[in-house]
């Protein structure tokens, strides 16, 4: 399936080639990184609560932060803030990397790298929604390019994990996550964007009420992460480590890394189905796509033949795929440009903040219940929230709407000259 040619020509500007190229190759390391994080604590005879704990302690600095992180980017500007993070990032993540090789890092090295990542990734994180409008003509086609693109990463990424971490070590992991992280930096600074307005006149606390009050005024979007946390606790937090150990123990190590692949290669597909489809109520369709999700922790679960496992992998990939193109091209334009930082990092703090809550409980939880059976609870829980999103009259009849008109490029200098007059020396 490929782009229609005038979509093509009117997407790939220079700006939206250097975003891209940052995404992929920050996503790539990304996906290989959970792999290696479950690996190298399982390795280490941390079990499968120093996994739970190392995510959790990522995911826990993410969404406590992400919120701020977000402020701070509609106060100033979301590039600077990405740039310092993916230099932070490239930093952690190579000392983890050396570390690895050296010797024997207690658990709590780990941890507090992944806490000192994820907070970093907080001060990312928010402009990746509020950038794709400045890059793109096509907000839709952008957010369906970037779905697929991260299907590719997600396909890849694990899969050479997987390779890297039976043949070599989960250190090399790290180093490569690393090098990702540079390479993002540079296309980001690369970048030439149009200077918008921003209010700096009210405090933090003042920016950080009122996206709390736009936020809380739409209920479709309140509703998904209430929907959310119900996912984050009892499916996304505990797939990984549990799946990982239900995988390895059926298949061994290489696997679990295949099966991420496959999430990924459903990923594409999902993507370049939404690129084609612009349903008339965005929301209402991605839960019917998300009946398709649960398929992840059934056949983590029931571990069948390595072929059936991806496919249920893949499977799930499409429906996450598709709803998550639905659900940030609907962020992306129903919020005005002005408060879409703010608005997207409260979304992205609610509906990831139960997650590092899952993975946590999920240690624990496999000392009283058998593996299995915690992720079969999962794919119900997965389900019950694809039935929800379908039953919320907000959400399903939340209609479309045209893009809204915004810059998306600058010309002139790059983005230390376009910075100078309006951000302060630090």
């Amino acid at each position: 399936m490929q782009l229609p040619a005038d979509v093509t020509s009117r997407l790939w500007t220079r700006n939206f080639g250097l975003y891209f190229t940052a995404r992929v190759v920050s996503q790539v390391g990304d996906t290989m990184l959970p792999v290696a994080i479950a690996v190298a604590m399982l390795s280490l005879g941390y079990g499968v609560s120093g996994v739970g704990f190392t995510l959790g302690a990522w995911m826990g600095a993410f969404a406590l932060f992400v919120v701020f992180g977000g402020v701070f980017a509609d106060r100033f500007h979301p590039l600077p803030l990405m740039i310092a993070a993916d230099v932070t990032r490239f930093v952690v993540q190579t000392g983890l990397a050396v570390y690895l090789w050296l010797g024997h890092p207690p658990m709590w090295v780990m941890i507090f790298g992944a806490l000192v990542g994820g907070i970093a990734t907080a001060m990312f994180q928010p402009g990746t929604s509020s950038l794709v409008p400045q890059v793109a003509t096509d907000t839709q086609h952008a957010n369906g390019v970037l779905r697929v693109s991260e299907g590719f990463a997600t396909m890849a990424g694990p899969a050479v994990a997987g390779v890297l971490v039976a043949a070599t070590s989960p250190a090399w992991v790290f180093g490569i996550d690393a090098v990702t992280f540079a390479i993002s930096g540079i296309c980001l600074l690369a970048l030439r964007l149009a200077r918008f307005e921003v209010d700096r006149t009210e405090s933090t606390l003042n920016n950080l009420r009122t996206g709390w009050h736009e936020f809380w005024s739409r209920p479709w979007m309140w509703g998904v992460i209430l929907i959310w946390w119900v996912l984050g606790v009892f499916v996304w937090g505990p797939i990984t480590p549990l799946g990982a150990v239900s995988i390895i123990e059926a298949h061994g190590k290489a696997a679990f890394g295949y099966a991420e692949g496959a999430f990924g290669a459903g990923c594409i597909v999902g993507g370049l189905i939404a690129i084609r489809i612009r349903p008339a109520r965005p929301l209402f369709h991605g839960g019917i796509a998300m009946l398709l999700f649960p398929l992840m922790p059934l056949a983590a679960a029931l571990v069948p033949a390595l072929p059936l496992l991806m496919l249920g992998y893949a499977m799930s990939g499409v429906g996450w795929a598709f709803w998550g193109v639905q659900w940030a091209t609907t962020v992306q334009t129903q919020i005005p440009h002005e408060l879409l930082n703010r608005l997207a990092a409260y979304q992205v703090a609610g509906s990831i903040l139960a997650v590092p809550l899952g993975q946590t409980l999920s240690g624990p939880a496999s000392a009283l219940f058998e593996t299995h059976t915690l992720l079969l609870v999962a794919t119900g829980a997965a389900l019950f929230c694809a039935v929800a999103l379908l039953s919320s009259p907000p959400i399903r009849n939340l209609r479309r709407v045209a893009e809204p008109s915004r810059p998306t490029a600058a010309s002139g200098p790059g983005l230390k000259a376009q910075m100078a007059p309006a951000y302060p020396a630090e």
